[in-house]
């Protein structure tokens, strides 16, 4: 049964850019965990899964009265989200609770993980693009906590993009539907596991509510509302605390150019993984960044100049080679188009680096268009590319409608 079960409303609006916003975990907390009482519980969460004064919810939650916590489960990048690699359960040395990883052999909940558990919550910052793997943790949690025949209860936190703007292509559902089913391990399709466009405008308990009906899932769902969210609120605004939800998406300016860029890192590009700049610097030993400046127009909103870096991430293209590339600065979010601005550089390396650039099979799902590799490449205008998109966009955000709480 779906439940948007909101413990609040939004208490007070700003007339200043700025609110306070509460995450779900201290409404929840304020209530006394009053969802939670009497039973046994697991969490979902990483090192964002905290209060506004800085407490872990693992902690508030192994030391609230009435309720037992009997195991944690960590999301890809770990229950401290410090890793880059697959991880194993482990003990949390804290609590000596077991930490079940779903990002390893698996990363679904399995029925042994779930052995003991009455109620599944979620607790986990997400960034706002569709192909963060969190959102397929989230599928994955209501898919659990159906077969398991108990609640999910998910703690709401911002978009850090906002609740307005939605913006990239919708991946194709039958396709979606073709890479969940051959998925044995839930870990291929953890960057797309339903339809919704890269920049999709929507919190993780909106997402869980959407996911949850059209996906025909139909868990047992309780979202806990924030208060102090507006959908116009970037995170800038909301005067939380920015903790690194993994560890090279280091601030928000770099989660709101992650949807328009990030599918570049499915080539053989270095993303600038281990230095101070991740996701602001696009480059590799062999690229000419003058070159690519030439293939670029003026777009609104955004400056593209040469840098150049040496990552430093392990497992992670040209690591300790120092690379050329080009650095991305916002100017004016509010006119730039990113997804299409990623297209565009795609494209001005391509005609740069006939021979030397290539994608590798995730660029197509993250992007979320099969056709656009090829299409740029045949000379095809970004903005043509893009256009083909605008039928999903608007279906969808007649669709998200009915899901949003704020």
């Amino acid at each position: 049964m779906l439940s948007a079960f909101c413990l609040c409303t939004i208490a007070f609006q700003t007339s200043s850019a700025s609110a306070e916003v509460i995450p779900g975990i201290d409404i929840l907390a304020r209530h006394n965990f009053d969802l939670l009482q009497g039973k046994r519980v697991g969490l979902i969460t990483n090192n964002t899964g905290r209060a506004l004064n800085g407490n872990s919810s693992i902690d508030l939650l192994a030391q609230a009265p009435g309720l037992k916590l009997t195991a944690l489960f960590s999301p890809e990048h770990g229950i401290r989200g410090d890793s880059d690699v697959k991880l194993s359960s482990a003990t949390d040395k804290r609590t000596g609770l077991p930490i079940y990883s779903l990002y390893g052999k698996s990363c679904r909940p399995t029925a042994e993980m779930m052995t003991g558990i009455q109620v599944l919550l979620f607790d986990i910052q997400d960034i706002g693009a569709r192909f963060y793997t969190y959102i397929g943790t989230l599928h994955h949690a209501l898919l659990a906590a159906k077969q398991q025949g108990i609640p999910l209860v998910v703690l709401d936190r911002p978009n850090p993009l906002g609740g307005v703007v939605v913006e990239g292509a919708v991946p194709d559902a039958g396709e979606i539907s073709r890479r969940i089913a051959a998925d044995k391990t839930g870990c291929r399709s953890l960057t797309v596991t339903h339809p919704i466009p890269t920049r999709h405008g929507l919190t993780v308990g909106e997402l869980a509510r959407l996911i949850n009906a059209e996906a025909g899932i139909n868990a047992n769902l309780r979202v806990v509302a924030m208060e102090g969210w507006k959908r116009e609120l970037l995170w800038q605004d909301t005067n939380l605390l920015w903790i690194n939800p993994s560890p090279n998406m280091k601030d928000p300016i770099a989660a709101l150019l992650y949807p328009g860029f990030g599918p570049l890192e499915a080539t053989n590009l270095s993303v600038a993984r281990g230095t101070e700049k991740p996701f602001h610097k696009y480059g590799a030993p062999w690229l000419d960044p003058t070159a690519v400046l030439k293939n670029l127009p003026n777009l609104p909103g955004l400056k593209f100049s040469t840098t150049s870096f040496t990552p430093t991430a392990i497992g992670h293209p040209y690591q300790g080679k120092l690379c050329n590339g080009i650095e991305v600065t916002i100017t004016d979010l509010k006119s730039a188009n990113l997804p299409l601005a990623g297209l565009w550089l795609v494209r001005a390396i391509q005609q740069a680096h006939p021979k030397q650039y290539h994608v590798a099979g995730g660029f197509y799902g993250m992007l979320g268009d099969n056709q656009a590799w090829k299409l740029l490449r045949d000379g095809v205008a970004p903005e043509q590319v893009t256009a083909r998109w605008l039928g999903g966009i608007e279906a969808f955000k007649k669709l998200r409608a009915n899901y949003l709480l704020y």
